[in-house]
């Protein structure tokens, strides 16, 4: 009889033998399963009900066999942890500690006074069999799991579960196909067929699903499943990556299973990566299975997918059972069992009469369960800390101190000095006198008016009335009564802690790091007063603590009702601190687990915290900033500022000083959109709703000090003024009144008259054959007028050097009389064809996959030029052109007249008249944007898989060169790791055809010929570069030398980080040779070499051959500046700053973005200077229309009481 049968008939007839037949333990020292002392009693124990069956004819055993089997479904379908919840020690109550609970301290008799551990006979041997019966329980439950399809592939847990099976080469190979697709089918038989649905895939260089969804578990089902299994044939390598991809993609899934029998292509550190990214806001477990694999490197990528996602690792050998034993599962319950044997030696011992060292032992274990409690438990306690929580519920909503101020400001109550002093303020008046030709400013009557500067800068005539400004003070002094008020309220309470929590739906993060460990009794004293005081009103909340993980108290957000409220305190009397700050994984948890609605308004994040977190800042903010930004969510920052802090204690992760944590922390609540508190122990250090409040009051108090100012000059005018009758003012009008009589001013010519209609119609006709005349002489009809008569104008002809005649333009006109009086109409018959020499603003064109080129190649068809958005070029036309022409009658240069009209900017040194339009520049800044954002793509990928450190492939057929010099073997791994990402990636995915090289002393060649990009030929050249090895010089000659060799290249791809053994020169003279005849490129790559005269030569060897250089250098900058750009915009041209790249590739689009980005700004200053010319313009406008400059234009503003500007 087999040994399952054995077990299977032990389990039935309860046959010590036949279960003593079983082994325990490959590592036990003799220790029997089943073994008991004489002296125990046989009891039976869980001992099942009776059914109806138990007692009924032999032939009905079936029914007595099933109805067992449903009793223990339920356990058969929990992992070992699961199972260990009920069963281990000490949910049993079986620990050591349990023990020692039953005994009791007594004194030795004897001379020396020496303590005892005593224990009654019955306590002894019914702790020692309850001992024995849960080990055979334990022995049991291995012996379960060792049976079947559970010993190769593990107890498989989930109701929709994907299978992804190892199909590739070396799993299929050797013989080992048929053993198992043998166990495949045991698997359906056993464990999947009570599945709900199934979703089967098989694992090669490309993946095979068996169907395209999932599908229910039926008789169909099971015998599709079993033909396919069947028909499994070697699918080449072990693209477990894919598989992956694919396999996630599923969303119904509850429970993923990956059987492996050979190495994955990729290695673990990519795999656990993208599982970690993948598992973030999902819960499927994944459980993988080493079939019959004794490769470490299997073994170890498996269980970090497991670990990475909270499922299980199962490994499986046919020659050693001992790697089963190292299966999650197995272990757990062997470990256990491990426990159970100790404590019975323990007991054993104290039998013996070795209770002196047995004691020492137990003491010994005391003083280390003594010391697992956490200090924190030795922390003094505020008064009423562990009662229940005393909820108050406030009788308002709260508002933050910026909201606040809208409706309680100065500006909002009209308290503003500048509202109070408007309807008696006036602007300094302008005006041009054609009578004088000059400016004219109105004077200031110094009597009633005073000076005073506004808030723009301009400054105004103020009428001072003291009983104004005197309430005007009083009601700024109750003001500024209200806001101390406002600021005692905020200093108050749990606000003193938190500030004010305004929003509905509420997110607390809460830093239970290992350095908080000693003010944990704070941190949890703030959340109660937090609960108390400002929790109720909310519509609902949610509190995670954070370390190293994540501790959420509900698995999502819930109405603050009380028992929630006192569930929630209760969570966190039990907080420990522990790990570091793992603050984004926080972040993340809060913003994707909890699933905030961007659509409900209302929501915060409050993060309490005290010190920086484990991540860069900047890249903390950028992922703040991108979730926060286009919804109504924002994350204020609680700082608490440790007093005292022990480095030697815990270390943190990363340590900053109060000051640089604080800004870290400020921008942060910056880019949240939020706001930032700061307290310690002793008080509140910043905060931004004081801040608020304090910046109003000091605004108010600044008003009541320019009151004051007023009105103590206008007291200091009035004891200085002089009196009404002093002689001599009244003298000195009576001076200006004869100068005005002895010198009368001079009438201005009036304007000509209109010419008679024969005059029109003769000066027509004769346009044609004589040359333009000068303007007619006007004399006037009146000979009282001294008017002096009117100069003729001498005849004048063309100079000698003015060859070129201008074409006359042909105009066609008619004349004709009007109704009113001697008026004459003038009609164009034929209008002369405007030309127009404006530029229209383009739409730029651009691709959305990106082209396999270089930059060169790419910015011929898609640069700032070749879009037609170069601003200068558009600013360059010639009724753009700023004109200063001599007038021989003023002897100076004037302007033309539109230089008045259009503002002037200087573009190259050269002053230009800006003729957009604001829309026009609008459209040129939304194509400009449209046009960096293609940019910044294009960069991100020319920075990402294997172009970030070998450029773009351009050739269809290239030769890769490989140094593997001993100065590269630190960097050897991550070469290969590179080179392997360029096979697949370009090489294989591009059909192109190429070859391998390595030099070192000398050259290793793949092939000795051009390859094309097959699958297999990709798997070979990702084998052979696996085996490269670093050792000894850089002999870059022979190198190129053996790759001019390859007629058909068309290109060299030479990677290298250092100069060449032979000279620089001497292998640029070589190439040069080499290069006759042949159209091969050489592109360099300099990979982590800071030697500038190896850089150098490789630019040098790139250009003499039409190549490109390249060096992976600040890509990781890269990336972030291109995250910054495309999240924040491009609103500043030199923030972010564009790291120094060096290739050539990545050079030139960053020389391309930075005159964008010149471009940009240089638009929006325009638009600016456009619009600001003309809101004056309407300004002025506004003023020659009104009443009041009406009545002074007729009154022509006399010259005895204006300044002459």
């Amino acid at each position: 009889m087999s040994g399952h049968s054995n077990a299977r008939m032990a389990q039935i007839l309860d046959n010590e033998q036949l279960s003593a037949t079983e082994t325990s333990d490959p590592d036990s020292a003799g220790v029997a399963v089943r073994s008991k002392p004489l002296w125990q009693d046989e009891t039976v124990l869980n001992l099942e009900p009776d059914t109806g069956l138990l007692v009924t004819h032999v032939n009905q055993t079936q029914d007595l066999l099933r109805i067992q089997g449903q009793n223990a479904s339920a356990s058969d379908s929990q992992t070992s942890e699961e199972w260990l919840s009920n069963h281990s020690l000490d949910s049993m109550k079986l620990s050591i500690t349990h023990l020692l609970s039953q005994g009791r301290v007594v004194m030795a008799k004897g001379d020396c006074m020496r303590k005892e551990m005593e224990f009654s006979a019955d306590t002894v041997n019914t702790f020692e069999s309850r001992l024995y019966e849960i080990l055979e329980l334990y022995h049991r439950r291995i012996r379960w799991l060792m049976e079947g399809s559970r010993k190769m592939f593990g107890l498989v847990k989930g109701t929709r579960v994907g299978l992804a099976i190892d199909a590739s080469d070396a799993n299929f190979g050797a013989g080992r196909s048929d053993g198992f697709q043998r166990s495949l089918l045991y698997l359906l038989d056993e464990q999947l067929c009570y599945k709900k649905q199934l979703y089967l895939m098989s694992i090669g260089t490309d993946d095979s699903p068996l169907w395209r969804t999932l599908r229910d578990v039926n008789i169909r089902t099971l015998h599709e499943a079993r033909q396919w299994v069947q028909q499994l044939r070697p699918s080449g390598g072990c693209n477990v990556l894919q598989a992956m991809k694919k396999m996630l993609a599923v969303k119904e899934l509850n429970s993923l299973v990956i059987i492996l029998g050979s190495c994955p292509d990729q290695t673990s550190d990519v795999l656990f990566d993208y599982i970690e990214q993948c598992m973030i806001g999902r819960n499927l477990p994944v459980h993988t299975v080493a079939y019959d694999c004794s490769n470490p490197m299997t073994h170890t990528a498996l269980k970090k997918l497991a670990k990475a996602s909270g499922g299980r690792f199962h490994c499986y050998s046919s020659d050693s059972q001992d790697l089963t034993y190292s299966s999650c599962d197995v272990h757990l319950l062997w470990r256990e069992s491990q426990r159970a044997v100790d404590l019975l030696n323990k007991i054993k011992g104290m039998r013996q009469g070795m209770m002196g060292d047995a004691l020492i032992s137990i003491m010994q274990e005391i003083s280390t369960e003594v010391a697992k409690l956490p200090p924190t438990r030795f922390l003094p306690r505020p008064p009423n800390h562990d009662r229940p929580l005393g909820i108050e519920m406030p009788n308002f909503l709260p508002k933050t101190s910026g909201e606040w101020i809208k409706s309680n400001g100065l500006k909002a109550k009209r308290l503003s000095l500048y509202q109070v002093l408007a309807p008696n303020a006036y602007s300094l008046v302008e005006e041009f006198v054609p009578i004088l030709r000059k400016t004219v400013c109105s004077t200031l009557h110094e009597k009633a008016m005073m000076q005073f500067e506004w808030h723009d800068g301009t400054v105004k005539n103020i009428h001072v009335d003291p009983p104004l400004l005197y309430n005007y003070q009083k009601q700024l002094g109750q003001t500024v009564k209200m806001y101390e008020r406002r600021v005692e309220w905020l200093t108050s309470g749990s606000r003193q802690i938190w500030g004010t929590v305004c929003e509905q739906r509420v997110i607390i993060l809460v830093d239970v790091s290992e350095t908080n460990s000693m003010y944990i009794i704070h941190i949890q004293h703030s959340l109660r007063l937090l609960l108390e005081q400002q929790m109720t009103n909310k519509e609902c909340f949610n509190i995670i603590a954070y370390g190293s993980e994540m501790k959420p108290w509900n698995t999502e957000m819930v109405p603050p009702t009380p028992e929630n409220l006192q569930d929630a305190w209760k969570w966190v009397q039990s907080l420990q601190c522990e790990g570091s700050r793992n603050l984004m994984g926080a972040l993340k948890h809060a913003l994707e687990v909890d699933l905030l609605d961007e659509q409900i308004g209302c929501q915060g994040i409050y993060l309490f915290t005290s010190g920086v977190p484990d991540q860069d800042g900047a890249l903390v903010s950028s992922y703040v900033a991108e979730r926060c930004g286009g919804c109504d969510l924002r994350l204020h920052v609680c700082l608490f500022s440790l007093d005292k802090f022990d480095l030697q204690d815990s270390i943190p992760a990363r340590f900053a000083t109060a000051s640089d944590t604080a800004t870290l922390l400020r921008d942060l609540a910056l880019s949240g959109m939020g706001r930032f508190h700061w307290f310690k122990e002793t008080g509140i250090i910043e905060s931004d709703d004081i801040n608020i409040i304090m910046a109003e009051m000091e605004k108010a108090v600044n008003y009541s000090q320019k009151c004051a100012m007023l009105v103590k000059s206008l007291k200091q005018r009035s004891d200085n003024k002089q009196p009404d009758d002093d002689p001599e003012s009244e003298e000195s009008q009576r001076a200006q009144i004869k100068r005005e009589k002895r010198n009368p001013l001079k009438l201005s010519a009036p304007k000509p008259t209109a010419l008679t209609l024969a005059r029109m119609q003769a000066r027509e006709d004769s346009l044609e054959d004589s040359p333009p005349s000068r303007a007619v002489t006007w004399r006037p009809s009146s000979v009282k007028a001294s008017i002096p008569p009117a100069q003729p104008m001498k005849s004048w002809s063309p100079s000698e050097n003015e060859v070129k005649q201008k074409k006359k333009i042909e105009v066609s006109q008619s004349v004709f009389y009007t109704e009113e009086g001697n008026s004459v109409g003038l009609v164009f018959k034929k209008y002369p064809k405007a030309k127009s020499v404006r530029k229209s603003i383009p739409f730029a064109a651009l691709p959305k996959e990106e082209a396999i080129s270089s930059t060169k190649q790419w910015l011929k068809k898609f640069s700032i030029k070749r879009l037609k958005l170069d601003l200068h070029r558009l600013l360059s036309g010639p009724d753009c052109t700023h004109q200063k022409k001599l007038v021989p009658a003023m002897q100076k240069k004037v302007s033309a007249k539109y230089c008045t009209i259009f503002p002037s900017v200087e573009v190259n040194g050269v002053v230009k008249h800006l003729q957009f339009q604001p829309p026009e520049l609008e459209e040129y800044i939304d194509q400009t944007e449209r046009v960096l954002r293609r940019y910044i793509q294009r960069m991100q990928w020319l920075l990402s898989g294997s172009r970030r450190l070998f450029g773009t492939v351009l050739e269809k057929s290239v030769c890769i060169l490989l140094d593997t010099s001993g100065s590269m073997d630190p960097y050897l791994s991550e070469v290969k790791k590179e080179m392997t990402s360029l096979i697949w990636e370009q090489l294989h995915k591009n059909g192109l055809s190429f070859n391998l090289l390595s030099f070192s002393d000398s050259v290793q060649v793949w092939k000795d010929r051009l390859m094309d990009a097959t699958e297999e030929a990709c798997h070979e050249a990702v084998q052979w570069v696996s085996m490269v090895k670093a050792h000894g010089s850089t002999c870059t000659l022979e190198a190129l030398q053996a790759a001019f060799q390859f007629a058909d290249a068309q290109g060299i791809y030479l990677l290298t980080d250092g100069k060449p053994d032979t000279s620089c020169n001497f292998v640029l003279k070589e190439t040069e040779k080499l290069m006759q005849g042949k159209q091969i490129a050489v592109h360099a790559i300099s990979f982590n070499c800071s030697d500038s005269t190896a850089n150098e030569f490789l630019k040098k060897l790139a250009s003499q051959t039409g190549g490109r250089y390249h060096r992976c250098h600040g890509e990781l900058d890269g990336h972030l500046v291109a995250h910054r750009m495309l999240t924040e915009g491009f609103t500043d041209e030199d923030d972010p700053v564009l790291p120094a790249f060096e290739g050539d590739d990545l050079r030139r689009l960053a020389l391309e973005i930075g005159k964008a980005r010149r471009f940009l700004t240089q638009a929006r200053t325009f638009r600016a200077l456009l619009l600001d010319k003309q809101m004056k313009s309407d300004k002025l406008d506004a003023f020659s229309t009104s009443p009041v400059y009406s009545e002074k234009s007729k009154s022509n503003l006399p010259v005895s009481k204006s300044t002459i500007s």
